[in-house]
């Protein structure tokens, strides 16, 4: 009878791993349909190999940092509980790798590709997985002191900080050393319109990334007696109270109404088992105000060139979602109880030191020894070379 519970928790979790990963094309899509035309190449291949690099450091080191596993054993000890323990690390790796994905965003169309990988690397195997630990392994002993000060542990179920805000928060320093966009922003104060270069492209990333968000959370519980159809609740309504108050806040700009629902789904993220599902239809359309306004701001007020908004989308709509879980998981507000505000404002706050230290570093190193930077040059053609290569040698080999 264990095994096939196991058995079935491995297929569970594998089935999340799967939608999960199937969310990294969502993510390529969502950057193709943004950028220019000149760098789509670019950005497809830089999230596939991102991911390919994310696999190789958290394989060797990040799930060490964050659990204390490791894979140097035997075969036999690897296949026991049906490999549950093997998949458990691929649904993990998903998460993991979506850190890359989500600095991509932000930095497009000017950075340069080997010194990204290079930060990826870093980053999926040690400052990520730093923090994960903290918050789902109960490394440093910092969940069992917040619960004897303040009752509760900080509540993270899916990763509104422990994936969305430490990606988000870490994609600020790399956008704020790589600078504008050359020709984004003029002398004067004018600001030149870069558009969407494919409105459907954008909008098949975003739908891909929304359907694959129901494996992110609800396979979050990781065995199937702990599965809760609350959690696809409260996704879905999440999803529709970000899309519609991005939708009218956006004065109906297909931009703001597909970041909408992602908004949304990256605040419900942490307190998706706990809150009731009116709670996360706040959450939700809170999430797609904070999203609409913010790089509204950032992009026009604060002239910071975050290509696809990743800070406002996945930094503070995931900073919100720590903060919300704590809000409206409380039973006065519907919620299931056993959070507290302080904890998950403690917490947050943990999340978003370590990914601004931890970035801040590594793309400092890397702008000082390696440039993180295209060349004008390069960035005027569209790509760093060596991916605009591929492109270029695929023309040749399929003309007639």
């Amino acid at each position: 009878m264990d095994a096939i519970k196991n058995g079935a928790d491995a297929l569970f979790i594998l089935l999340g791993a799967i939608m999960i990963l199937a969310m990294h094309a969502g993510f390529a899509f969502l950057e193709l349909g943004t950028v220019r035309k000149k760098n789509q190449v670019n950005a497809l291949v830089k999230i596939l190999v991102d991911f390919a690099v994310s696999t190789i450091a958290y394989f060797f080191v990040g799930y060490g940092v964050a659990y204390g596993i490791h894979f140097f054993v035997g075969a036999e000890t690897l296949a026991q509980r049906n490999g549950y323990d093997l998949v458990k690390f691929f649904f993990l790796l998903t998460f993991a790798g979506a850190i890359p994905a989500i600095i991509s965003g932000g930095i497009a169309e000017r950075a340069k590709f080997y010194p990204q990988l290079i930060a990826t690397a870093v980053l999926v195997g040690l400052v990520y997985p730093f923090f994960e630990g903290i918050a789902w392994n109960h490394n440093f002993g910092i969940q069992a002191w917040l619960k004897a000060t303040f009752s509760a542990e900080f509540h993270d179920f899916a990763g509104s900080v422990v994936v969305h805000a430490v990606g988000g928060w870490a994609a600020l320093p790399a956008v704020l050393l790589l600078g504008a966009r050359r020709g984004r922003y003029g002398k004067d104060g004018a600001i030149a319109a870069h558009p969407p270069s494919s409105i459907p492209f954008l909008a098949l990333g975003a739908w891909i990334l929304t359907v694959g968000w129901f494996g992110f959370n609800v396979m979050s519980a990781q065995t199937l007696t702990g599965m809760n159809g609350l959690v696809a609740l409260n996704s879905l309504m999440a999803m529709v109270g970000g899309t519609l108050v991005a939708l009218l806040m956006g004065k109906n700009d297909p931009g703001f109404a597909y970041n909408g629902p992602l908004a949304g789904l990256v605040a419900v993220c942490a307190g998706s088992d706990l809150m009731h599902p009116l709670g996360a239809l706040v959450t939700g359309g809170i999430a797609g105000a904070v999203f609409v306004l913010m790089f509204t701001r950032t992009q026009n007020k604060w002239k910071i060139d975050d290509v696809l908004g990743v800070w406002p989308l996945h930094g503070l709509c995931g900073v919100w979602g720590g903060i919300a879980a704590g809000i409206f998981g409380q039973k006065a507000l519907g919620g299931m109880g056993g959070v507290s505000v302080m904890s998950q404002l403690i917490g947050t706050l943990l999340g978003v030191v370590i990914a601004l230290v931890g970035a801040a570093a590594i793309y400092g190193v890397l702008k000082a020894v390696m440039g993180l930077r295209l060349d004008p040059e390069q960035e005027y053609e569209g790509a760093d070379l060596s991916i605009h290569k591929i492109s270029a040698t695929a023309e040749r080999e399929t003309s007639w």
